[in-house]
């Protein structure tokens, strides 16, 4: 038996990689990026209701997950203007990173310095520091991107991923499980209401967030060479900083100012299609695109004027998307884009579910956390770094491949869970196969995004990807409730499985048309 000691060689550069210092960056970027989700979301939710808010109020705050949902519409303003001091000193992409972070401190302290068990003005400062929240993490989201992509070339990319989504999670779980634990040993529950519990834990993870603030500061800038097709001067910068915060407060204006309208319009329609979810889907979606039309064309209007440099307007704006169906062209493109927007559709529309069913199933909470979140954590990771180290020596794009077809046939064990009911030995089967397969299928595609970018436009680019691989996903998981409600769960789950099989033939038509820059 002959060894072919050159590929087995290969092979241990790929998983040395691993140790790689830009990989070992990314973690710590993944970890100061994964805490400000759930400090937002679910760690707040527990604080309110501890505090007594009622559960009407606590809607309020889904503002804050404007900014995930829309950051590809400010990317371009952090792409080109630069923070003043901070980029002289650092950069333009570490002086963003830093200032972003030092945003998502304050806004945690905001929160943990306001009680909002004392009255409806505290509710509405905390709201308005997970809005802050919110975007300051947005932003922090799309230059570490960006930083990512420039720092390193196409065969790296996996394994910085890889290592990004497991830093990624772990900061998740410092913020989920992590806070919860703090404000529950410091002295609050359920009934036993104590702010400082809960004002010491966030700034418990305020302070954590210096993990990425140091981060940071002891990398060093990635080298781009980016032309300046123009001069930009301080008016330039000003002027079109002004004009997106106009367009943003005019977007925040209409679409919270409408509800009601639209609230009596969602009864209207309800007449004619005989479905209230249906019925509620469409009156909010009108009332989004009314309110992203306003935003638009109060953009598009200052545009025209004096304001703002039309050149500036156009590289910003226009270039990242001309530069992607020039590079492309039409028919690639779209085979692209519907791919970036399909890829993780059986994965999130499951995932929006995948709790209540295994309350349904009779798993309780203490079982859920410790099997599918801790457990399930670990199995992601190492679902990464083995997606990273296969798509480093066998191609991205094999691995997508796999990755697809992985995600959709795990959903087909939840079909066998549905039928054999809590069974704690085939729930760790479930978990260990769907969280594998998820992990390897999220580091080829956060690779495969990555390749795709052009250097000079990665932060618009990469965010507006971003962006579309959860949009189509998340408006059909708003349906997954329907779907079990009227099918069952067993159904449920082989629909999703079979959303998965258009994705196989859009990689395939991928692998033939596209050629990867070895970067």
């Amino acid at each position: 038996m002959v060894f072919d000691y050159k590929n087995i060689r290969l092979w241990i550069e790929a998983a040395a990689s691993v140790f790689h210092r830009r990989v070992i960056t990314m973690f710590f970027f993944g970890f100061s990026a994964g805490m400000p989700l759930l400090l937002i979301f679910s760690s707040l939710s527990l604080w309110l209701r501890e505090a007594g808010v009622e559960r009407s109020a606590v809607t309020f705050f889904s503002w804050a997950a404007l900014g995930y949902s829309f950051k590809f519409i400010w990317a371009p303003v952090v792409d080109i203007i630069p923070v003043f001091v901070l980029s002289k000193i650092l950069g333009r992409r570490r002086g963003w990173i830093l200032l972003s972070q030092l945003l998502i401190i304050g806004s945690i302290c905001i929160i943990a310095f306001t009680d909002p068990s004392k009255t409806e003005m505290h509710v509405y400062i905390s709201a308005i520091g997970a809005v802050m929240l919110g975007f300051s993490a947005a932003t922090q989201d799309i230059v570490i991107d960006a930083y990512r992509i420039e720092s390193a070339g196409v065969k790296l990319q996996a394994m910085m991923a890889s290592s990004y989504i497991a830093g990624y999670r772990g900061g998740m779980l410092a913020a989920g499980a992590g806070a919860l634990f703090a404000a529950d040993y410091l002295g609050s529950s359920q009934g036993n209401y104590d702010y400082s519990a809960w004002k010491y834990t966030y700034l418990i993870m305020a302070a954590l967030m210096l993990i990425g603030v140091a981060t940071t500061l002891i990398i060093k800038e990635p080298e781009t060479k980016i032309n300046k097709v123009f001069n930009r001067t301080a008016s330039d910068y000003f002027g079109s900083f002004v004009v997106f915060i106009i367009s943003v407060c005019v977007f925040a204006g209409v679409f919270y100012y409408t509800n009601s309208f639209f609230s009596g319009f969602t009864d209207l329609i309800s007449n004619f299609v005989f479905n209230g979810y249906m019925a509620g889907f469409v009156s909010e979606a009108l009332r989004l695109c009314m309110a992203i039309f306003s935003g638009v064309s109060t953009a598009y209007f200052f545009g025209k004027t004096k304001l703002v440099n039309q050149e500036m307007i156009k590289v910003t704006y226009i270039e990242p998307v001309k530069d992607f169906f020039d590079r492309y062209g039409l028919k690639l493109s779209f085979i692209l884009l519907s791919l970036i927007g399909l890829y993780r559709i059986s994965d999130i529309v499951l995932g929006v579910i995948s709790n209540l069913f295994y309350q349904d199933l009779g798993f309780t909470k203490t079982e859920i956390a410790a099997i599918v979140k801790t457990y399930g954590l670990f199995m992601t990771i190492a679902g990464g770094f083995l997606g990273g180290i296969l798509a480093q020596r066998l191609g991205v794009l094999k691995i997508l491949f796999a990755g697809a077809f992985l995600s959709a046939v795990t959903n087909l064990l939840f079909m066998i869970l549905a039928y054999s009911g809590k069974d704690m030995f085939m729930l760790y089967v479930v978990i260990s196969a769907d969280n594998l397969a998820g992990g390897l299928a999220t580091a080829s595609f956060v690779a495969f995004l990555s390749s795709l970018t052009n250097i000079k436009f990665t932060a618009v680019q990469y965010a507006v990807f971003s962006s579309l691989m959860t949009l189509i996903p998340k408006l059909f998981g708003g349906y997954s409730g329907t779907i079990v409600d009227s099918l069952g769960y067993e159904s449920f789950f082989l629909i999703t499985a079979a959303a998965g099989i258009p994705v196989l033939f859009l990689v395939g038509f991928a692998g033939k048309y596209l050629k990867l820059e070895k970067k």
